[in-house]
């Protein structure tokens, strides 16, 4: 079992989160109801014991990390009622961790129970269509931010290993956008690269021109090339991990010109191999030490058992972070968020406010 230090509160403070996923967040008693409603069958009876079959008890591999979403997705794919209920208690979940506004992502196909044929790939007939997912979603999160006084808003995210989807995402990003999407997203294995599957382009190419947002995992277990590629070919505006950035130094210094942001997330690249697990060793610690833009997220903390919390008190732990630190990577979140303009004034004046500090450009 990981060793992290004691749940306590280091930054209780309202707080900005960017890059966690909603197939990742998921209670573990809504699991157990919904396969009980649904008549499926689960190995675990308790909440506990099927938490234990869920989580990561240590570090492994990515690919170790993405099956254990097979514990438990079959569940809540595909179900109406699931999904609008994930979304909202994801939302009174970031609350209660001190979030006043969050962006949380997910493939609407997936959460669909798309068929695929893994020879063809050829979308096949699902439960529910992907569009009916985001609009889903989109009530969800709605009727979340109203009860639990939050801002939260999602990123719709195609898959590199399904390349037919990605057009079908863009289209829905344009739909959605002034229903609560606000980004368009590229997650999965970081070898499948846009030359070889060019649809991603494609649908970024669409994005671009729309105005809509753009992020991309890359650089969190693939190389610096993966975020290069991110930055000139999809036209990324934050990247998704970006810890092998360090590995390319012009590329580096680029992206601290550009004022890039970095949705890093300590706890998750600790459990999924993507960096040393000496946290003393971690990137993160260099975009400290340089100013870099970036924030703190927890990724998926279903299946690393953690809470944002848990990734502020690593941070203040094993990197040194300081309060000061806290305050000045939450403000530069605020600025990166995918917010309109007016919007995301409104949340840095909220942040500014309650971390009684005048509006300034100082950082």
């Amino acid at each position: 079992m990981a060793k992290f230090p004691p749940e306590q509160v280091v930054f209780n403070k309202p707080k900005v989160e960017l890059h966690v996923h909603l197939d990742g967040a998921i209670r573990v008693q809504t699991i157990l109801d919904v396969a009980k409603r649904r008549g499926i069958h689960l190995p675990s009876k308790t909440a506990e014991d099927m938490k234990q079959k869920i989580i990561l008890h240590k570090p492994g591999t990515l690919t170790s990390f993405l099956e254990k979403f097979k514990e438990y997705m079959p569940v809540i794919a595909g179900d109406r009622e699931a999904i609008k209920r994930v979304a909202f208690e994801f939302v009174e979940d970031k609350a209660k961790e001190g979030v006043v506004y969050v962006e949380v992502r997910y493939s609407p196909h997936l959460l669909a129970n798309t068929k695929v044929d893994p020879i063809q790939w050829n979308q096949k007939e699902g439960d529910l269509s992907p569009d009916e997912v985001v609009r889903l979603v989109n009530e969800g999160l709605s009727e979340g931010e109203r009860a639990f006084n939050i801002k939260a808003r999602s990123i719709l995210c195609c898959m590199r290993h399904m390349p037919n989807w990605s057009m079908d995402v863009v289209e829905l990003c344009k739909k959605y956008r002034h229903d609560g999407v606000v980004a368009i997203d590229l997650a999965g294995d970081e070898s499948l690269n846009c030359k070889a599957y060019p649809d991603h382009r494609r649908a970024y190419e669409e994005a671009v021109r729309c105005g809509i947002h753009r992020t991309v995992h890359a650089g969190e277990v693939g190389p610096a090339t993966v975020v290069r590629e991110a930055v000139e070919v999809l036209k990324a505006e934050r990247i998704g991990h970006g810890y092998s950035t360090l590995e390319d130094h012009t590329l580096y210094k680029q992206l601290l010109d550009q004022n890039m942001h970095f949705e890093t997330c300590p706890v998750s690249s600790k459990f999924t191999g993507a960096c040393n697990s000496d946290f003393g060793e971690h990137p993160i610690i260099k975009f400290m030490q340089d100013k870099a833009n970036y924030s703190l997220n927890t990724d998926d903390p279903l299946i690393f058992n953690s809470t944002l919390q848990l990734d502020y008190n690593v941070a203040h732990k094993y990197m040194g972070f300081t309060e000061s630190e806290f305050k000045r990577l939450n403000i530069r979140s605020a600025e990166s968020s995918f917010l309109p303009e007016k919007e995301k004034e409104e949340l840095l004046s909220r942040l500014y406010e309650a971390y009684g500090m005048i509006q300034s450009t100082a950082f």
